[in-house]
């Protein structure tokens, strides 16, 4: 009896015990969303700390957060670049949900202090290789005709390597400019750029916040090798009316946002044209004033806030250019994209997004000469269904898991000729596939100063009819044809995408980092010209194209100096499987059978990145600089040696720097250098029938000129009160008129025909502009 109740004493002291523990663990969440007091927008990015504790989180893409603590009283420190920190008392004996609004520091005018183009970097954060942009920095950067670009910034940062004047492309840690994922509002657009690539699809005022990622990508992301950028836009104004604009030497816009219903609903139009086809129709001359040269774009945004855990957004893009050449060429192409949106929170713990995306890519060719009457017209368009949710286990897990499926269309060329031009009507095979994906990623915090972000993509990508699809030997001869009707799958590639980066703080100003991720890439771009073009054909994979796969090993090293200094250094190796090229004198254009055009092969790129930044004061700016090889070797060219990829650049070097004079004057600079493009040249000639022939060895065996340019800006703010704002932008394109080589051709030299000479064509010289933008 006496151990029966000695047994029942120790079993209630361990439940009293027990229950104690229980409830000194116990835990309560902080959540809500975080939105800008002056335009109701929601803040992406805005971190929420627990004062005096390690305890903190960002909010996601739409400005929602969620944290988990013991129950205690807390003050919460809110802050987001560009706006005043807030801070918050919460008593956590219970759950506790909350909106918060936090102001724009630009409504401060005697406000001039500035920040960098970039967010600064979390030491903590086990991500890599990713770099916010902001939008209103940008704007002092001085770029070509004083159009802001942020595609043109990104190419300033390190890793991101521009491809040249008059180019759409950009290149990132040696990949091609295919393998970057560009994202508006969640859709894929496929050429982002107008004018043959002076300037981006990317109108900047109706863009929010621009995320690079150029190592270790979440696993929600894939598709691409290289790098995803990924572009929220403005979700419009539903405090109040804001109209705002510019007028440039060739292109004017102009922005209008507001509420549909405040605090509700709010609504944005931001609409962009260039006029320099006015100028041509000025011209007496009608060789010249019966050409066409323009693009516009239109971004469209409406939102609704359905209640207190539904949100609806509905995002559109719409893009052309039109190029011609009186009545005998022209060409158009544009894009368009749409994204519906629903966020639904089920919880204070889970959050979801239901997107429907639509995106299209294309373009059409006019060509009239002599009899010769037809057109040429291609199209990629795609359907996409994501649903995507994130769980915040506890302040220690955050976890983000969903699915999508993508149904490609690949038009790669249709020929159309009037009964005259003596050119048969042509349509080549339609192309069909779908891009089903399933991912998970899980943001751990192992240890104080220890955080580790792991997670799995599967995809699974298949080829369905109706279509003929080619075997091909070695030689590039069709040796079978398979015929597959519709919706009949013709072949299906999985691939399991593993994603795994860590971070270790060494202290409280610097810490290291590691990642691996592996990325699938199933479309692919073909271009015989050594620029992008509108014309380049895009691929999907088949029987004969495999998937390209990327395998990124990355390490770095983050230094924050004192407050105002940040230093990056990170170096990554890449190996690429499946890599593309072409046989000599291939012709991917005009030809159904792709296939029989293309080579296939390996790819590596190595190299180190540094990035020196100045953050805050009068004086901001940073340096960078990357050293880099990038490689494929490809039975069938260059005797199976490793050779240069065409995006090769063993230096990349730019230097920006912004300086806030007073508080009407901002002054602005940017120098970059980069070692020239490695090209194929002519090794040699012969005559046949008394034309010259020039031969080739070497695939990329040669070099462009370095390239280097200064560019100068300076803006001038005029007016500047609560209601209304105005602003002088100019800039000075290549200062010092460096001739750089667009492109390089040869010829028989002009008085000995014996020797051989090279010709230079260069774009620009000095390129001057000023804009007046205003806002009220």
């Amino acid at each position: 009896m006496k151990a029966s109740k000695t047994r029942l004493l120790i079993t209630s002291l361990a439940l009293l015990f027990f229950s104690l523990q229980l409830h000194a663990q116990e835990k309560f969440t902080f959540s809500g969303s975080v939105k800008s007091k002056t335009k109701g927008e929601s803040i992406i990015g805005a971190s929420v700390k627990a004062s005096g504790t390690t305890f903190g989180i960002t909010t996601n893409d739409y400005g929602f957060f969620s944290i988990s603590l013991p129950s205690g009283k807390y003050t919460f420190e809110i802050g987001a670049i560009g706006f005043s920190q807030q801070s918050i008392d919460v008593n956590l004996t219970k759950n506790v949900e909350l909106n918060i609004l936090l102001e724009d520091e630009a409504a401060a005018l005697e406000n001039v202090t500035v920040t960098s183009t970039t967010k600064g970097r979390s030491l903590s954060s086990a991500q890599m290789g990713m770099e916010h942009i902001s939008i209103n920095d940008t704007k002092k950067i001085p770029m070509l005709l004083g159009e802001r670009d942020v595609l043109k910034a990104i190419q300033l940062l390190p890793g991101v390597k521009s491809a040249g004047d008059g180019n759409a492309g950009f290149y990132v840690r040696g990949g091609a400019s295919d393998q970057n994922l560009i994202l508006l509002d969640e859709a894929p657009v496929y050429n982002a750029s107008h004018l043959l690539g002076f300037f981006s699809t990317f109108n900047s005022d109706a863009i929010k916040d621009v995320t690079l990622y150029k190592g270790g990508m979440p696993a929600q992301y894939g598709g691409r090798l290289s790098s995803v950028v990924d572009v929220k836009m403005n979700d419009g104004n539903n405090q109040d009316y804001n109209v705002s604009g510019g007028i440039g030497l060739i292109s004017a816009k102009l922005n209008i946002e507001g509420p549909v219903q405040k605090d509700k609903s709010s609504f944005l139009v931001s609409a962009r044209r260039t006029y320099a086809d006015v100028f041509l129709k000025l011209s007496p001359d009608s060789s010249i004033n019966n050409n066409s040269l323009y693009f516009y774009d239109l971004n469209a945004k409406l939102n609704y806030i359905l209640g207190k855990k539904d949100r609806l957004y509905l995002s559109g893009y719409f893009g052309n250019d039109n190029l011609g050449v009186g009545q005998t060429f022209g060409i158009k192409w544009g894009n368009g994209t749409g994204t519906l949106r629903w966020n639904h929170i089920f919880s204070n713990k889970l959050f979801s997004n239901t997107s429907i995306i639509f995106s299209n890519y294309n373009y059409k060719i006019r060509i009239r000469n002599g009899g010769n009457d037809f057109s040429i017209f291609s199209q990629l368009q795609d359907w996409n269904l994501k649903e995507e949710f994130q769980w915040y286990l506890n302040n220690k897990n955050n976890l983000r898991f969903g699915v999508n499926a993508i149904h490609h269309t690949i038009t790669p060329g249709e020929i159309t000729a009037s009964a005259t031009s003596g050119i048969n009507n042509t349509a080549f095979q339609k192309r069909y596939s779908w891009e089903n994906a399933a991912y998970v990623t899980n943001n751990w915090k192992a240890a104080d100063r220890l955080n580790i972000t792991y997670g799995l993509r599967l995809t699974a990508f298949s080829i369905i009819g109706p279509g003929d699809f080619y075997n091909v030997d070695s030689s590039g001869k069709i040796t079978d044809t398979l015929h597959y009707k519709s919706g009949e799958v013709a072949k299906t590639y999985f691939n399991l995408e593993p994603r795994l980066a860590a971070s270790y703080q060494l202290n409280a100003t610097s810490s290291v980092k590691a990642s691996y991720v592996r990325n699938v890439q199933n479309l692919h771009l073909l271009s015989n010209s050594t620029s992008s073009t509108p014309t380049d054909k895009w691929v999907a994979s088949n029987n004969m194209i495999k998937p390209e796969i990327s395998d990124q090993f990355s390490v770095g090293y983050y230094k924050n100096i004192g407050l105002m200094y940040e230093l990056t250094v990170e170096a990554y190796y890449k190996s690429m499987q499946n890599q593309i090229d072409y046989r000599d004198g291939a012709n991917i254009y005009n030809n159904d059978a792709i296939e029989t055009q293309l080579l296939y092969g390996k790819g590596r790129a190595y190299g180190i990145e540094w990035l020196f930044k100045k953050k805050a004061g009068k004086f901001t700016g940073w340096l960078s600089y990357t050293l880099s090889k990038s490689e494929k070797k490809i039975d069938g060219i260059n005797n199976f040696q490793w050779y240069n990829a065409r995006q090769d650049r063993t230096h990349d070097i730019a230097i920006v720097g912004i300086y806030q004079l007073n508080k009407k004057w901002s002054l602005s600079a940017n120098w970059v250098y980069y070692t020239g493009d490695a090209v194929t040249f002519p090794s040699g000639k012969y005559k046949v029938d008394d034309r010259v022939i020039f031969y080739y060895t070497e695939r990329n065996g040669y070099r462009m000129p370095a390239y280097h340019r200064l560019d100068l800006g300076a803006t001038l703010q005029l007016k500047k009160t609560k209601k209304f704002s105005s602003e002088l932008a100019f800039s000075l394109y290549n200062a010092y008129g460096r001739e750089n080589a667009y492109t390089i051709t040869f010829r028989e030299g002009e008085n000995d025909p014996n020797k051989t000479e090279a010709v230079q064509t260069t774009l620009f010289k000095w390129v001057p502009s000023v804009s007046y933008n205003f806002k009220f």
